[in-house]
C-alpha cells in the first residue's frame, strides 16, 4: 500500500540525573565532591533512505519516544548518552512541524537528516562543588511527514490512456495493467535506461476533471509531479470510450493549471497513444490541426514508437 502522508509524536529522552557523591578515606573524612554529570537523553532523528517508497510504516507506528541518559556516579563517572532514535522516510519526504505549518527540512538527498527534537542534558554533578541537578526534559513536537517522489519523467493523462502500459514498455516498472479505468491507484516509479543516460519516470494514477480540487483524489497525485523535470502528455487518440483527444488534452491542462502554475509551465512532450487502433489516425489529424504541436505518435501495447519518445525525453532533460 502506497502512504503518502503521515503525522508522528516525537517526544526525546530526558537528561540523567546529576550524582551527589563524595570520596571519603581516612585521610579525608568531610569528603570530597565526586559526583560525574547525567548523560543527554536521545536525540529523535528522521533520515532519507532510498530503500523505501512509502510512509505506509508511520500508519502504524505514530509515536517516537527517546530514552532517558544515564545517571551520574560517583568517582566522577558521567552517565552514557542515550542512543538516538532514527525514523527512516523516503527520499523526497518533507518534514512539517505540525502546529505553525512550518517545514524544517525536505530530504531529497539519501542519507541526509535533520533533528526534529533533541535530548534533554544532562544535570550537573557535585564535583564542582555545586549542589547536583536533575536532567534537563527532552523535547517534543508532532510532525507531519509529506512524501512527493523524485522523479525526472510524470506521466499525466486520463484513466485509461495507457499510462501504465507505456511504463511497463519502457522501464523496469510492472505496475497493475488492466483494461478499465483507475488501475492504478498510487504512483509508480520506474527507471529507463542504465548509468547516466538513465531516468526516473513516475506513473500516476489517471486525472480527471476536478482533479485539481480534490476530485478522485487529484491532488493527492498531482503533487507527485511537482519535482520533475518534464511532463509526458499521454492521449488516448484511439477514443474507443468516445472521448474526444482534444478535449481530453485542454482537460488536463486545465487541472494543472489551476492545481500549480508552476506545474503547467514545466515542459510537457505530447504522445498520442493507441496508435493501432482503427481511428488513431484520423484522430491524429485532426488533433494536430487544433492543437498546432509536435505529436509523438505511438502504441505503447505493440511497443511501436517507444525509441523515439525515449530519445526526445533524454533531449528534453
Amino acid at each position: 500500500m502506497f502512504i503518502d502522508q503521515a503525522k508522528i509524536k516525537t517526544v526525546a529522552g530526558a537528561g540523567g540525573r546529576g550524582c551527589n557523591s563524595f570520596y571519603r578515606d581516612k585521610f579525608q573524612r568531610e569528603g570530597i565532591p565526586d559526583g560525574g554529570d547525567g548523560g543527554n537523553g536521545a536525540d529523535i532523528i528522521v533520515r532519507a533512505d532510498r530503500n523505501l517508497r512509502t510512509l505506509l510504516d508511520l500508519q502504524y507506528h505514530r509515536e517516537f519516544r527517546g530514552a532517558s541518559g544515564e545517571h551520574g556516579a560517583g568517582k566522577h563517572r558521567r552517565g552514557k548518552d542515550a542512543e538516538p532514535i532514527i525514523i527512516r522516510v523516503p527520499c523526497g519526504t518533507i518534514v512539517k512541524d505540525f502546529t505553525s505549518g512550518a517545514v524544517l527540512r525536505d530530504l531529497d538527498e539519501n542519507g541526509e537528516e535533520i533533528i526534529v527534537v533533541h535530548g534533554g542534558r544532562g544535570g550537573r554533578g557535585n564535583r564542582f562543588r555545586t549542589d547536583p541537578s536533575p536532567g534537563q526534559e527532552g523535547q517534543s513536537r508532532e510532525l507531519v511527514l509529506d512524501l512527493k517522489l523524485i522523479a525526472d519523467i510524470g506521466v499525466v493523462g486520463f484513466p485509461n490512456a495507457g499510462k501504465s502500459t507505456l511504463i511497463a514498455s519502457i522501464s523496469n516498472a510492472h505496475p497493475d495493467i488492466a483494461a478499465y479505468p483507475f488501475t492504478t491507484k498510487s504512483p509508480v516509479l520506474g527507471v529507463v535506461g542504465k548509468g547516466q543516460d538513465s531516468f526516473v519516470i513516475a506513473d500516476i494514477p489517471g486525472l480527471i476533471e476536478g482533479s485539481s480540487e480534490g476530485r478522485g483524489l487529484g491532488d493527492r497525485f498531482l503533487r507527485h509531479i511537482e519535482r520533475t523535470e518534464l511532463l509526458v502528455h499521454l492521449i488516448d487518440m484511439g477514443a474507443m470510450e468516445g472521448r474526444d483527444p482534444v478535449d481530453d488534452y485542454k482537460a488536463i491542462n486545465k487541472e494543472l493549471k489551476n492545481y500549480s502554475i508552476e506545474v503547467f509551465r514545466k515542459p510537457q512532450i505530447i504522445v498520442a497513444n493507441k496508435m493501432d487502433l482503427p481511428n488513431a489516425e484520423k484522430n491524429l489529424k485532426h488533433f494536430k490541426e487544433i492543437v498546432k504541436k509536435k505529436v509523438i505518435p505511438i502504441s505503447a501495447l505493440a511497443k511501436e514508437g517507444m525509441e523515439e519518445l525515449i530519445e526526445a525525453i533524454r533531449k528534453k532533460i
